[in-house]
C-alpha cells in the first residue's frame, strides 16, 4: 500500500509528526502568508483605533492615527482625552491592542517554531 505525501501549505494546516519537513520554498510561501495575514489583522486593529479616537476622542484623522499608532506599538498615548466616552474607548482600546499584539507575535512566530519542533522531532527517529 502506497502512502500519499500530503503537501499542507495553508495557514493552520501543518504537517504532522509522522509527516516529512516542508520543502523550503513552501515554508517560505507559508511564512509570506503568515506575513501578509498579521498585517491585515493589525491594519484592521489600526483602522478601529482611528476611527474610535476620531469619532469619539475627537481628534483630527492625523491625531488618531498617531495615537492609535503609539497604543497599538505599547508605547502609549500622545493626545490627551477629555470626553468620557473617548476614556471609556481609550482603555478599551488599549486592552485590545494588547492581546491584538500578541496575536500577531503568535502568528508571525508559528511557522517558524513548527518548523523548529517538527524538525527536532524528525530528527529524533
Amino acid at each position: 500500500m502506497r502512502t500519499q505525501r500530503v503537501i499542507r501549505t495553508s495557514l493552520l494546516d501543518y504537517e504532522l509528526k509522522s509527516e516529512p519537513l516542508l520543502p523550503r520554498h513552501l515554508f517560505y510561501k507559508r511564512m509570506f502568508w503568515n506575513l501578509m495575514f498579521a498585517s491585515v489583522l493589525l491594519l484592521i486593529c489600526l483602522m478601529i483605533g482611528v476611527s474610535g479616537y476620531h469619532y469619539w476622542g475627537p481628534m483630527s484623522w492625523i491625531d488618531a492615527l498617531h495615537n492609535a499608532s503609539m497604543i497599538l506599538s505599547g508605547m502609549g498615548p500622545v493626545v490627551e482625552i477629555k470626553t468620557f466616552i473617548g476614556k471609556l474607548f481609550s482603555s478599551f482600546y488599549a486592552l485590545f491592542s494588547g492581546v491584538a499584539f500578541i496575536t500577531n507575535i503568535g502568528v508571525l512566530i508559528a511557522p517558524l517554531a513548527h518548523r523548529f519542533y517538527h524538525k527536532f522531532h524528525l530528527e529524533e527517529k
